[in-house]
């Protein structure tokens, strides 16, 4: 995770740099490129600066960052030129390279640091509006990071070469500053990018990686506070910041040919698309994912079968929940999806030589939303989430679906419950619910007797849990299926009017 965080830093100055900072005026173009950059946290030095004609020059630019976990990156830009073109608008141009250098945190996995060299040649930039709201424009027929050293933990250089291409990319920013507060709009595309990744290590293993996306685009909107600010994210938070991110990209295919001491390993997937969303204000962080038409194969002397296929139709995942103290319940979800899933014959066939059991795509959903709040600012890191007393109160449950679907039997449940926080006896500890929870199971009859077949199970298993069933349940309307009502009421627990507690 603290690896991917600093590329991602990485390849945000690639792109910010590349256009998202000017203004009406050379001079507040300038002014505005180096308050952005302090205001994300960034340190810069500058060479010199010097005003000929219509055009100012900005040399020897060196914008440095390095957070809190001992993590930096290092970016040096020879040249800038901000032009007036005589129409309220600026040009802005810059050196078509400059190097990145990368350094990660002592004791972490993997690589101590990379040098990076970024080249963008043919960047258009022009920016517009007044000098407190201004609009960024720039396209960059092709933006490479190439990568020229990485070394291991001891400091060994090793033998790794990669590189990433990004083509047609196309971006506007909106920017508006009032003091130390920057809010941002903006939004970009791009038609593809590729990555090429190739290695040896010291032990004699090798290996290659590509991966290619289209259509990639994304927006965010926000409102960026001081870096002191942000150091404290409960702070920036009541403080004002917010950012709203979307992410999308269509078709994309990765490739993995590796061998190490155990032998050749490859590795494939597809996917027709997907994306990501990631939005935090003082009231929610709202986290999501999701990929469709999911496909991978995989195989290698480690796995018992020439190759190893899954696929899913569609896979989501979106968290939403209150991130501020309250004393009000607030409002959050839970989904995790994954659709049609499937796995190849002869996995199947490990566990079910004779196919006894229905090789239909299997699915499984969570979808739950409720009502809470928390009693403390999680985003404080003072706040300790491990302490005895819960950090938050749950107040409502709603169950919009639950699903499981596998080897011909399908388990759905829907329901809602409320939770008394005042009334911890009665269920042992847990908040007293009430309300009512209904649960519809088609082919667990016909699974059972399948798994007898199998040997999974015996016959006195199998007796338990039929007799559990008809405790539990009652007949559905059609064959083999059975529902029940689970109901939280008068400080009991119901099925099927039943009384189990």
């Amino acid at each position: 995770m603290t690896r991917a965080l600093f590329s991602t830093t990485a390849l945000a100055l690639v792109f910010t740099t590349s256009g998202a900072m000017a203004d009406v005026t050379p001079e507040e173009v300038w002014e505005s490129w180096q308050a952005l950059s302090t205001s994300a946290g960034q340190e810069m030095t500058v060479g010199g600066t010097a005003k000929t004609g219509d055009t100012l020059e900005v040399t020897g630019i060196v914008v440095t960052h390095t957070d809190d976990m001992g993590g930096s990156f290092s970016a040096t830009i020879d040249k800038m030129a901000f032009k007036d073109n005589g129409d309220g608008t600026v040009a802005v141009t810059m050196s078509d390279t400059y190097p990145l250098t990368l350094a990660f945190p002592q004791g972490s996995d993997g690589p101590s640091s990379m040098k990076l060299t970024v080249t963008q040649p043919g960047l258009v930039v022009t920016a517009g509006g007044s000098a407190t709201e201004t609009k960024y424009d720039f396209t960059a027929p092709t933006v490479a990071v190439t990568l020229n050293e990485v070394k291991d933990e001891t400091g060994t250089v090793l033998d790794t070469k990669a590189d990433l291409v990004v083509t047609d990319a196309t971006s506007t920013y909106l920017v508006k500053r009032d003091g130390d507060q920057t809010a941002l709009d903006s939004s970009f595309a791009a038609k593809a990018m590729a990555l090429n990744l190739s290695g040896n290590d010291a032990e004699g293993g090798s290996g290659t990686v590509t991966l290619s996306v289209t259509d990639l685009g994304g927006t965010t909107k926000g409102n960026f506070l001081g870096a002191e600010i942000m150091a404290n994210m409960a702070t920036a938070l009541n403080s004002g910041f917010t950012t709203d991110s979307a992410f999308s990209f269509g078709a994309f295919a990765l490739n993995a040919d590796i061998t190490d001491a155990s032998g050749p390993v490859k590795l494939a997937g597809t996917a027709s698309g997907g994306g990501m969303v990631l939005a935090i204000d003082k009231s929610r962080i709202n986290y999501g994912s999701n990929f469709n038409d999911l496909a991978i194969t995989a195989s290698g002397t480690e796995i018992p079968f020439p190759e190893v296929a899954i696929s899913l139709k569609e896979y989501a995942f979106n968290l939403m929940m209150p991130v501020s103290k309250s004393d009000a319940p607030q409002d959050f979800s839970f989904l995790t999806k994954l659709v049609d899933f499937t796995v190849s014959e002869d996995v199947w066939g490990m566990v079910d030589p004779g196919a006894i059991l229905s090789r239909e795509p299997a699915s499984f959903v969570l979808d739950v939303k409720g009502q809470g709040f928390w009693k403390q600012d999680i985003m404080d890191p003072a706040v300790d989430l491990e302490q005895i007393e819960a950090p938050g109160e749950l107040t409502a449950l709603d169950l919009t679906q639950v699903l499981v679907k596998a080897a011909g039997t399908e388990i759905g449940a829907t329901g809602a419950l409320t939770f008394d926080n005042t009334d911890l006896v009665t269920f042992q500890g847990v908040p007293a619910p009430s309300g009512a929870i209904n649960i519809d199971i088609k082919g667990v009859s016909a699974l059972i007797d399948n798994l007898i077949k199998l040997g999974i199970i015996t016959d006195d298993d199998a007796m338990g849990a039929r007799m559990m069933l008809g405790m539990f349940t009652r007949p559905g309307a059609e064959a083999d299926q059975v529902t029940s009502v689970i109901e939280f009421k008068d400080g009991g627990l119901f099925a099927n009017g039943q009384q189990l507690q």
